[in-house]
């Protein structure tokens, strides 16, 4: 069935014919002998059929878009994955100046690698979604971590008061907590090797946490192997950096996280373009800062502020420069061997190039991440766990895992992400930690 327009021939107007047949429509063509008329009845039919038959094809290539297509609802990144792949014990140690959560991953025989963490994280929102990393799982059956928090800074703290310190029930509650100073902080780190019997250990540590495992490496050299140390500065605080610590302080102490300090602490952390640029990152990090104590933040923040230059020089003598009289009076240098890494568009880059020009180059590895910001840990962290095994090697440590063994355990890894097995993979931090799987090697003995 068929419905076209006719042009009559006596008066060239438009008569509308609906639901004509073939027959009805060739029997009209006969009877109306003006040209005018077939060319408007052909053109009619010729559009109407390219009309169905652009129809046609359209519900086509529909049905070919949809085919095959199955909806996943996405998973948003989160820290720690799976609650049952990374497996901690926990410890609250009693210092001379305050108590330390510490948190220890792996075997306690194996040799010790202690975390310290920067400014407004901890040991979960700064190191765990790095040594879960299913590149590090290898490495780490070398190692046992002990990670150390700032006093009040692990998740759900309570604020710091007085009697923590001096222990004494009979304190009055409210009493003003002195929080340690950078030095201070440095020296409660002797308790916790004394806790655990550790005698020498690897430090790896972030901003703050880089500041205080240098001040340790320098007043007890002999207990620190080497240090990974990432946005360490070595000098006091600017102006401007004092200008805007003092009024996140202001703000920390009236008890409330405030976007003012939100935003300082992610630029801190990651730069301005990561910021900018890395969405699902930066978001998942500022839910973080809700789990923070602001009042223990705040003196965390106002310590780390007040912090000394670290009397840290090269060793001018053995490169055969003549120093200066009183020039480097008091400043050592670090004996231990130091892996320094930075991102490329880190807002810490020339704290951490004054950093590498006061250390030995002899004894020093420098390494800037390239498309990286301020955390490289969670980043970049195949190129960070790969500067890391090569460090190790040359302090002797893992001597038979190779860059290979590393790939091949990362392609099994992305294969069985592929298959469903995982379902973590880059998508969240730490992807499946023991569903990740590790190369078989022979230990080591170092």
């Amino acid at each position: 069935m068929y419905s076209s327009v006719v042009v009559c021939s006596s008066s060239n107007s438009i008569v509308e014919f609906l639901s004509l047949n073939q027959l009805d429509i060739e029997k009209n063509i006969t009877m109306n002998t003006e040209p005018n008329f077939c060319d408007c009845l052909c053109s009619v039919l010729m559009s109407r059929r390219n009309k169905r038959k652009r129809k046609r094809m359209a519900e086509k290539l529909t049905d070919i878009e949809l085919t095959g297509i199955i909806l996943e609802e996405t998973k948003p990144r989160t820290l720690g994955g799976d609650p049952s792949s990374v497996l901690l014990q926990e410890d609250d140690i009693e210092t001379g100046r305050g108590t330390l959560r510490v948190a220890v991953q792996g075997d306690r025989s194996k040799a010790a690698i202690i975390t310290y963490h920067d400014i407004g994280l901890n040991h979960v929102t700064n190191f765990q979604g790095f040594f879960s990393y299913g590149d590090m799982q290898p490495i780490l059956r070398h190692f046992c971590v002990y990670h150390i928090n700032a006093p009040g800074q692990h998740d759900g703290a309570l604020p710091l008061m007085q009697r923590q310190e001096i222990g004494d029930p009979k304190a009055p509650v409210n009493m003003k907590y002195h929080f340690p100073s950078m030095d201070e902080l440095s020296e409660m780190i002797l308790p916790v090797l004394q806790f655990y019997g550790i005698k020498h250990f690897i430090g790896f540590g972030m901003g703050a946490g880089a500041n205080i495992l240098t001040r340790f490496a320098l007043n007890h050299p002999e207990k620190v192997d080497a240090l990974a140390l990432v946005n360490c500065t070595a000098s006091v605080s600017g102006w401007t950096e004092w200008g805007w610590q003092k009024l996140n302080t202001w703000y920390l102490k009236s008890g409330s996280m405030t976007g003012f300090t939100e935003d300082y602490l992610l630029w801190h952390w990651f730069g301005q373009k990561t910021v900018d640029q890395n969405y699902d990152l930066v978001r998942m990090y500022r839910d973080t800062m809700k789990h923070i104590n602001p009042h223990n933040l705040a003196l965390f923040i106002e310590s780390y502020t007040k912090r000394t230059a670290l009397a840290v020089h090269r060793d001018l003598p053995k490169l055969g420069v003549k120093s200066t009289p009183g020039k480097n009076t008091g400043a050592r240098a670090l004996d231990c061997d130091v892996l320094l890494m930075a991102g490329d568009n880190s807002p810490h880059l020339d704290a951490m190039v004054d950093m590498n020009s006061r250390i030995d180059p002899s004894k020093t590895s420098w390494m800037k991440i390239s498309d990286c910001g301020g955390m490289p840990l969670e980043e970049a962290p195949e190129k960070v766990c790969d500067a890391f095994r090569l460090f190790l090697q040359g302090l002797g440590y893992v001597p038979f895992m190779s860059q290979t063994k590393i790939m091949e355990s990362r392609s099994a890894a992305s294969r069985a992400s592929l298959l469903g097995a995982g379902g973590g993979g880059r998508g969240s931090i730490t992807g499946t930690t023991h569903q990740t799987p590790v190369v078989q090697e022979q230990e080591a003995e170092c």
